[in-house]
């Protein structure tokens, strides 16, 4: 039987508390710190992301409770310090919620009748980027963001290179700053690409760092034109990788570090056909 609306977490915070028990909680829990669990949380959000893409319900259920512990961990952490508490955390995201779902409540969170909610999802989006502008405007005002905030300031720098990429190049088109098509921004990585080349060729060890980072921005732009999320079209790639690796390394004779590159070719060109 399911627990009544609340108890479950309820069971988890008191259960954090306990392990951040001064006198009887755990050694490795008391020594934590926000810091040091970030790198916790960020692994749980991917493990989450994972076992979505493998329709794995099960490890997901698993996963997401993973991810809410960091939560709850966070959350205790900032009480201990008299920052906030998890309720403060529950209650920000259900006023966030409301004020940038005004199409579908009023101030109050109460349903708008159907009459008065906008069907357009492209009116819907933009009202949405006007409220979080409105809200990145007052974080600035209020002090809370960066000295020289400018459009990218609350643009986490902790995300993946790549999805920062394309969170920042969205950023930069919502201003009207972008390429008109796709075709455009794939002239650009071309371009990109031949100054690679030009940097390896001239053997700037910063060159070729600092070109190849604008061959992959310009990729992420690639992607958001073609409607592709980056991250997932990498994560898809590098899996399509691994599976013809793995193909290619069951077809050669003896271990990999025993065969030559012509067999590894020769047999990754066989998983090619056989794929196709």
């Amino acid at each position: 039987m399911a627990e009544r609306d609340g108890a479950a977490i309820d069971r988890l915070r008191a259960l954090m508390a306990a392990l951040r028990d001064p006198e009887r909680g755990c050694a490795w829990d008391l020594a934590q710190t926000p810091e040091s669990i970030v790198p916790y949380t960020i692994e749980e959000a991917y493990e989450v992301a994972d076992a979505v893409e493998r329709g794995d319900a099960d490890d997901l259920r698993d996963e997401l409770g993973d991810l809410l512990l960091q939560v709850v961990f966070q959350a205790r952490l900032a009480e201990e310090a008299g920052a906030f508490g998890f309720d403060e955390v529950a209650e920000a995201i259900v006023a966030k919620l409301i004020r940038r779902h005004p199409h579908v409540f009023d101030a109050d969170g109460a349903f708008l009748s159907l009459g008065q909610r906008p069907d357009d999802p492209a009116a819907i989006e933009a009202a949405w980027a006007r409220i979080k502008a409105q809200e990145r405007a007052a974080k600035a005002a209020s002090g809370r963001a960066e000295a020289a905030p400018g459009p990218f300031a609350d643009v986490p720098r902790a995300l993946p290179a790549l999805a920062r990429a394309d969170k920042v190049s969205r950023r930069a088109a919502a201003t009207g700053f972008d390429w008109p098509d796709a075709a455009q921004v794939l002239a650009k990585v071309r371009e990109e690409t031949d100054e690679v080349e030009e940097s390896l060729s001239a053997g700037d060890p910063e060159a070729v760092v600092e070109e190849i980072g604008d061959l992959l921005f310009s990729v992420a732009n690639l992607a958001r034109h073609a409607g592709v999320d980056p991250e997932e079209a990498l994560r898809r790639g590098t899996r399509k990788f691994e599976r013809r690796f793995a193909a290619m390394a069951a077809r050669l004779d003896g271990p990999l570090e025993a065969s030559d590159l012509a067999a590894m070719e020769a047999a990754w060109q066989a998983v090619k056909r056989t794929e196709s």
